[in-house]
C-alpha cells in the first residue's frame, strides 16, 4: 500500500540520523546529566545555599498559636472564644461605650498585643501561661496572670481592674492559657516578647522622629496621635498613641526600649519582623518623638521597690545611678549599660573576698 511504501521511506531517511556519532554523544550526555547526583554533590550544594534552607524552616522556629477549632469540648471552645474576642476588641466590653463596663480609655489589648497575642515578636502571648506565676521586679512580687492583666488594665487601657472572678477575666485567662498550652513550663516561647534592637551611641532624637513620624506613622495615628476612631465611636481602627485617649505613663510601653522594638518589628502596619521597613535609628527617633508627648499620668511610687533592678530606660527616678531622668527616657544607654556592669562586677568581687 502506499501508506506502507511511504513509512518504510520515512525510515530509511530517518534510520542514518539516529545512529550518527553527533546523536549518540548527545544522548550519552543527557542519561549522564540525568543520573543522580553523588553525596558529594549534594551535600555541597546544600552548603552553598543557607539561605533558602533557612528560609524553608523559619515557620517551626518561632511559636505558633494553637487553632481554637481543635478544641473539643464546645463550652471550653466558647469560653475561649469570648476570651479572644476579649483582647481584639476590648473597647466594644470596657471603652467608653462599653457593655460590660465603661472603665477603660477605649484601646483594644490587641492595639499592644499584635493580632490578639499571636504575632510573632509582636508582644504575643506564647509565654505567659508557661512563665506564671513570676517574681516581677516591677512590684517586687510573684504575681498570677490575673494581676498582669489587670496590670494592663490599669496602665496600658488607663483604667482600672476587672473582677478576677468574673466572667470576662476568667475567659480572658482561659485565652491566654490555652495559647501557651503548646509551650512547656518554665521554657520561653520562641518569638515572644520584643525582638531585640541595639541601643545607639547618640541619644535618640525626638525632632528627627517626627519627621519618620509625619511620614510613616501620621496617615494611621493621624496628626495629632488621635488615631482612627470608627464612626459610633466605639472602637479605634487606628490607636492614640498619644493624649487622654492613650496608654499612661506606668505602661510597659511607655520605656523607650520597648517601643522602638515595637515599631522596628511590627510597624508600619503591615510588615514582617523579618523584612523591617525603619532603620534602627528611625525606630528608636520615633519612638523618642511619641515619648515626649503628652499623655495621662499614673503614681506608681511603689514601682520598683529595688532600685537596682529598675531597667535602664525607666523614666522616673530614683535610681540605683547618677544619671539623669532624661538620659534614662532618651539615652544615650550604653554609658548607663557599662555604669551597671561596673557596679555588678563591684559587687561580686565583694563577695568574693574572703571573710565577707
Amino acid at each position: 500500500m502506499y501508506s506502507g511504501d511511504s513509512e518504510n521511506k520515512i525510515s530509511v531517511k530517518i534510520l542514518p540520523v539516529m545512529i550518527s556519532p553527533v546523536a549518540i554523544v548527545m544522548f550519552l550526555l543527557f542519561i549522564f546529566y540525568d543520573l543522580p547526583k553523588p553525596a558529594a554533590h549534594k551535600a555541597k550544594s546544600l552548603a552553598t545555599a543557607p539561605e533558602n534552607i533557612a528560609s524553608e524552616k523559619d515557620p517551626s522556629l518561632y511559636w505558633q498559636a494553637p487553632d481554637i477549632d481543635n478544641i473539643p469540648v464546645a463550652e471550653t471552645k466558647q469560653q475561649i472564644a469570648y476570651g479572644k474576642d476579649l483582647i481584639a476588641h476590648t473597647a466594644l466590653y470596657f471603652g467608653p461605650h462599653g457593655s460590660v463596663s465603661k472603665i477603660s480609655n477605649g484601646l483594644n489589648c490587641q492595639n499592644c498585643h499584635l493580632q490578639a497575642g499571636t504575632a510573632v515578636y509582636g508582644n504575643n502571648y506564647g509565654s505567659v501561661a508557661s512563665l506564671y506565676p513570676k517574681f516581677r521586679a516591677r512590684s517586687g512580687s510573684f504575681e498570677n496572670i490575673y494581676k498582669r492583666v489587670n496590670d494592663c488594665f490599669i496602665r496600658s487601657l488607663n483604667g482600672h481592674a476587672i473582677d478576677t472572678t468574673g466572667r470576662e477575666m476568667q475567659a480572658i485567662t482561659a485565652y491566654i492559657n490555652f495559647l501557651g498550652s503548646n509551650v512547656k513550663k518554665g521554657e520561653k516561647a520562641a518569638g515572644s516578647g520584643f525582638k531585640e534592637l541595639a541601643f545607639m551611641d547618640s541619644a535618640a532624637n525626638p525632632q528627627k522622629g517626627k519627621a519618620v513620624y509625619i511620614v510613616r506613622c501620621q496617615s494611621c495615628h493621624q496628626q495629632n496621635g488621635d488615631g482612627l476612631i470608627k464612626p459610633d465611636s466605639s472602637e479605634y481602627i487606628y490607636p492614640a498613641l498619644w493624649g487622654s485617649h492613650s496608654f499612661n505613663d506606668g505602661a510597659g510601653l511607655y520605656r523607650l526600649g520597648n517601643m522602638a522594638k515595637f515599631i522596628k518589628y511590627n510597624m508600619p502596619q503591615g510588615i514582617s519582623f523579618k523584612i523591617p521597613m525603619l532603620s534602627d535609628e528611625e525606630a528608636w527617633n520615633v519612638a523618642a518623638f511619641i515619648a515626649v508627648q503628652p499623655r495621662p499620668h499614673k503614681a506608681v511610687p511603689k514601682d520598683w521597690p529595688d532600685k537596682s533592678a529598675k531597667p535602664l530606660d525607666h523614666p522616673f527616678g530614683p535610681y540605683a545611678d547618677s544619671f539623669t531622668a532624661r538620659q534614662h527616657k532618651l539615652g544615650p544607654f550604653k554609658p548607663i549599660v557599662t555604669a551597671q556592669q561596673q557596679r555588678e562586677q563591684t559587687a561580686k568581687n565583694i563577695k568574693a573576698t574572703p571573710g565577707r
